[in-house]
């Protein structure tokens, strides 16, 4: 049984271009902050629809290159799609995973939200440095489930973040891993590790879309785990909506964990 327990295709790719308009602004200030500029060559690992992706293409501009790898078929054609429309010639996205060592192909590699779904997120960490040039910048964000919050307590809000997080459990991976990335940076041969954390949250807008809609994809998950029946599901994607069209009630994403370090440059791992 795959741990990812989020719906992947089409479907998928819908909330990922919603959850990618909600953070952009706090990934885009990482990027700065890590030291992503002109020029540079990057890798996104697990890049989904590309929004990342995107983003590095715009802040590297033609003088770099970008390459996106996710697993998931139909993203990786809409990002295709995407990337011709946009006319950026300097972007390519291809179906693949990030254990396949090429050597130190790139500048920077980058993942959001990615190693909270793996069963091994060392070993994928780790191929990814390996991609890395010696000095090359290894930049992660990923999620913290428990600081997810609503405010007034809601009990279908409750009731969500118990699921996901006991879904992900049982396929054998962390809805928390947030706070392990500086450490798994280093194991994965990594120094100079930073970190910061950063949490959305909003009254109105997309924000408050996010618990809803990420219900919706987990739905197969859940019922694979007999953890939930449809009725009950149903009823806490309607809540979810209910109280995210509420403008008296504040709801966050989960808190999400940035890191980021320099490959070793004496590592020949």
């Amino acid at each position: 049984m795959p741990a990812y327990v989020i719906r992947g295709g089409a479907a998928g790719r819908e909330r990922l271009r919603i959850l990618g308009r909600v953070v952009q602004p706090t990934t885009r200030v990482l990027l700065e902050r890590a030291g992503v500029r002109a020029g540079l060559s990057c890798l996104d690992v697990g890049c989904g629809g590309g929004d990342a992706t995107f983003e590095l293409a715009q802040m590297v501009g033609p003088t770099g290159r970008v390459v996106g790898l996710d697993m998931d078929a139909t993203k990786i054609e809409l990002a295709r799609r995407e990337a011709t429309q946009r006319q950026l010639e300097h972007v390519a996205f291809h179906v693949a995973d990030a254990a396949e060592d090429r050597g130190g192909e790139f500048d920077v590699v980058f993942s959001r939200f990615v190693l909270t779904h793996l069963p091994d997120p060392l070993a994928t960490l780790t191929h990814m440095v390996r991609r890395l040039r010696p000095g090359g910048l290894a930049i992660v964000e990923d999620i913290d489930f428990r600081g997810h919050f609503c405010h007034p307590d809601n009990w279908a809000f409750r009731r969500y973040v118990e699921l996901y997080i006991e879904t992900v459990r049982r396929r054998g991976a962390d809805a928390n891993i947030g706070p392990r990335l500086p450490s798994l940076l280093r194991a994965a041969g990594c120094d100079g590790v930073a970190v910061q954390v950063v949490q959305p949250a909003g009254l109105t807008g997309e924000v408050k879309l996010i618990a809803a809609i990420t219900m919706e994809n987990i739905a197969d998950a859940v019922l694979a785990e007999q953890l939930a029946t449809h009725a009950e599901i149903d009823r806490l994607v309607d809540e979810l909506h209910a109280i995210a069209a509420d403008d008296q009630t504040l709801i966050s994403l989960p808190r999400i964990v940035q890191a980021w370090g320099r490959r070793d440059a004496t590592d020949l791992r």
